[in-house]
């Protein structure tokens, strides 16, 4: 897979929401790794979206990642490529995937996105599980089927492309 080109990226972040994060193993980990890519994306100019599962039951978006009210794709199915409109809202970016549960509705939207033929990278320390190890199948299961794994890091550098990125240190200092 190519590296993550900023000006056709998306970063997608799936279901980090206020009822679910207490339960994710290393939750504030996700979090904060979450958030550090959404910062990275404002400052690159690279778009975000947001997403919601059953928000009656599991509540918003965490306050410190929230989008603004009412932007987040509310939706009931797993996989938010099945949620109407998904795919148009998405155009044919590359995405970059972020959220919970790495093993449900990560790995559900991964699955619907590369079947819809889109370029997936999927950011290992920035999606949970409840438990581990299905954190680790989730990932396994999404690489199988093509998703590129990465981290923040990878992430964050490849969307900056050279140490000559007029962003460059500004950059560097969310990963720091």
């Amino acid at each position: 897979m190519p590296l993550i080109d900023p000006a056709r990226s998306l970063l997608l972040v799936i279901d980090v929401q206020v009822r679910l994060m207490p339960a994710i193993a290393d939750g504030a980990g996700v979090i904060a790794n979450t958030g550090r890519l959404l910062a990275a994306a404002k400052m690159l100019d690279v778009p975000s979206l947001f997403t919601e599962q059953n928000a009656g039951g599991l509540g918003p978006t965490v306050p410190e990642l929230a989008p603004e009210p009412g932007a987040a794709i509310a939706k009931m199915s797993f996989g938010a490529a099945e949620a109407p409109g998904f795919l148009d809202r998405i155009g044919d970016r590359d995405l970059v995937v972020a959220g919970c549960e790495a093993h449900i509705c990560v790995l559900q939207t991964v699955l619907g996105l590369l079947d819809a033929g889109r370029r997936v990278s999927v950011v290992a320390d920035a999606v949970g599980s409840r438990r581990s190890e299905n954190r680790d199948a989730g990932l396994a299961r999404m690489a199988a089927h093509g998703a590129g794994i990465v981290t923040t890091e990878m992430a964050v550098f490849e969307w900056l492309g050279t140490a000559r990125h007029p962003r460059f240190r500004e950059a560097v200092k969310l990963i720091k």
